[in-house]
Parts: C-alpha cells; sequence; structure tokens
C-alpha cells in the first residue's frame, strides 16, 4: 500500500519548505515521489527536487478541480505503476480545494493501491485574516479540511496576533492538531506525528463510509433521480467559483539581465500597491547584470531576493486576482 500525503496550503504559505523538511528528516531512505499540481504556466519549484533525485510530475492545467478528477488518477495510478513508491506526497496548487484533491485520490485508491496517511494545510500565520476575507472559499476549504494544520511564519509574530489566528482557524476546524512552534525549534518528526495523529485515522474512516455510502446510494436511484441530482449538481457548480475563474497567473520567459536593486523596486512596487491587480505570488528565477542569477520570491508583505543557481532561460510569474498582464509586462520591461 503506497501512502499518500497531501500538503496544501495558499499560494506562498510555505509548502515547499515543509515537504524539503519532511524529506530531509523524516522519509529519507524512502522511495518518494511529489507530484505538484501547479497553478500557472510555470513550474518554477521543480529544480531543487530533481537535486534530491525525486522524479517529479508537474502537471500544469488549468482548471483544478475539473480536470484533476480525470487526469490526476491517471497520473496517480501511473506513478504507482512505474516507481512503486513508498510514499506519493502531493503538493495541490495553492489556490486548489483540498476536499476536491481528497475525492481524487480516494476515487483510484482501490485500484491504485493507495491510502491517504496525512492532509495537512499550511498556513501563513500573518496572512489567515486577510486570505479568510478575500478568498475564503477557498483558503476556508483548506482548512476546515485538513487534519493538521501547520502554521508558518510565528517565529517573531506577537503572541495576541498568533492567539487571534490559532482563534479564527479553531472556529473553522476545531479538530486539526495546530502546529504553533516554528519550524525551526522543532524536528520533522515532531510535525510528521502531529501530521498522522490518531484523529486523522477516524476521520479517514468516516470519509471512506461517506464515501461506500454515496455510492450505494447513486446505485439504488431510479433513472430519472440522476438526473435530478445532475441537475442539481451542475447548478451547485455554478456557484462554485473554480479556481481559473478567481485567479490568473501570468508567465513568461526572458533573457532581460535584472539588477539587483532595480528588481527590489519592482518587487516593492507589486506588494505595495493594488496597480497590478490583486498579487497574492511572484516568483522567479532571472539573470543579474553582474552575471550571476537571482532567485525571487514574493508573497503579501514578503519578498526575499537571493543569489541561486542558472536556469536554462529566466522565468517570471506572478499569480493573483485580476491581474494586469499587460501593466506586469511594462513594470517588469519584458
Amino acid at each position: 500500500m503506497t501512502k499518500v500525503d497531501i500538503i496544501s496550503g495558499f499560494l506562498g504559505a510555505g509548502k515547499t519548505t515543509l515537504i524539503k523538511k519532511l524529506i530531509s528528516e523524516v522519509f529519507a531512505g524512502q522511495q518518494i515521489v511529489l507530484i505538484e499540481n501547479e497553478f500557472g504556466e510555470i513550474g518554477i519549484d521543480g529544480g531543487f527536487l530533481k537535486d534530491a533525485g525525486i522524479n517529479i510530475t508537474e502537471m500544469n492545467s488549468g482548471c483544478i478541480c475539473c480536470s484533476l478528477v480525470g487526469d490526476f488518477g491517471t497520473a496517480l495510478k501511473k506513478v504507482v505503476n512505474e516507481y512503486h513508491p513508498d510514499r506519493i506526497v502531493i503538493e495541490p496548487s495553492g489556490v486548489g480545494k483540498l476536499s476536491d484533491v481528497e475525492k481524487a485520490v480516494m476515487n483510484v485508491s482501490e485500484e491504485a493501491g493507495i491510502e491517504i496517511a496525512t492532509a495537512t494545510t499550511v498556513v501563513d500565520a500573518k496572512k489567515a485574516k486577510l486570505y479568510m476575507k478575500n478568498f475564503g472559499e477557498f483558503f476556508n476549504n483548506q482548512v476546515e479540511t485538513a487534519r493538521c494544520i501547520v502554521l508558518s511564519r510565528t517565529q517573531g509574530l506577537d503572541p495576541a496576533k498568533l492567539d487571534e489566528t490559532v482563534k479564527l482557524i479553531r472556529e473553522k476546524n476545531h479538530e486539526a492538531s495546530v502546529i504553533t512552534t516554528p519550524w525551526e525549534e522543532i524536528t520533522g518528526s515532531v510535525i510528521f506525528g502531529a501530521m498522522s495523529d490518531a484523529k486523522a485515522l477516524e476521520h479517514e474512516l468516516e470519509l471512506e463510509h461517506d464515501h461506500e455510502h454515496d455510492h450505494e446510494h447513486h446505485h439504488d436511484h431510479e433513472h430519472h433521480h440522476d438526473n435530478e441530482h445532475d441537475h442539481e449538481h451542475h447548478h451547485h457548480h455554478h456557484h462554485d467559483h473554480d479556481a481559473d475563474e478567481v485567479f490568473t497567473s501570468w508567465g513568461v520567459e526572458t533573457t532581460k539581465k535584472f539588477d539587483a536593486a532595480e528588481l527590489e523596486g519592482i518587487l516593492l512596487k507589486l506588494a505595495n500597491s493594488e496597480d497590478y491587480g490583486q498579487v497574492l505570488r511572484a516568483k522567479g528565477i532571472v539573470m543579474s547584470t553582474d552575471g550571476k542569477w537571482l532567485h525571487f520570491d514574493l508573497t503579501p508583505g514578503e519578498t526575499e531576493i537571493r543569489d541561486g543557481g542558472a536556469d536554462y532561460t529566466g522565468r517570471l510569474c506572478v499569480i493573483g486576482a485580476q491581474i494586469k498582464e499587460d501593466d506586469l509586462a511594462g513594470l517588469f520591461g519584458v
């Protein structure tokens, strides 16, 4: 039985950092396959994991919940058959609904010989309130569905603010374990212990029971009930936004060389104004004027630029709501 760990989290929460920590401290020596379901054209995080000898399947499918269920099942079966991994770590798109990902895994669990071991959501402790307010439909689903919630960026956070974040999360999910200790201060196995708590298993069994029940339910119905059911589902889907109706991703490949200070100025503008839309994430790897390569990463309120390895060409990616693509191209000068 291959174990599946789902690590979700809103854009920029730090899912990749957590996955790296678990891979090096907990899963060392196991055969791991990481499946990223990136929203947007460019999978920029692919590089570092290849170094760790991990096979990456980047699935850049536009619509997250709809195409995920079809494609995703096939991808999972293929991964199991080709690699026979001990674990499959799934890093869903930052704007994907965790419940959709869980369903997709459970739909193929029997034929693929896989089981969900953990379902975790990483939440940026400083931004939970903002995201609940602006993107509740996506953000709340990740929080409500998780069996463990790992708060990121809690170091140096005002205790009252941290307390407020935990309360907000508890209102949405009172059963999950919530990790509030800064990651640097705890080992990966402490985090993983909380992720694979016993309560999680109860939740899994309940889900499976519901799943079987749905299945029987479906078969007992006469045909015209089914039609009615389809109609309802369709209607319901209409009100539920798909991620690709709300979020857009702009990405380009570029050979332009950037001066570090110039890049910092650009990112400051992105972070501090609504002129380019509501930017939730920007990341890239670009050539620097002094012959080095700059790697940058931006989430609301935080920007990091560092020297890093060269890539086959420069790449930029900006994700958010109401993104103004032409203005972005002008800002970066590409």
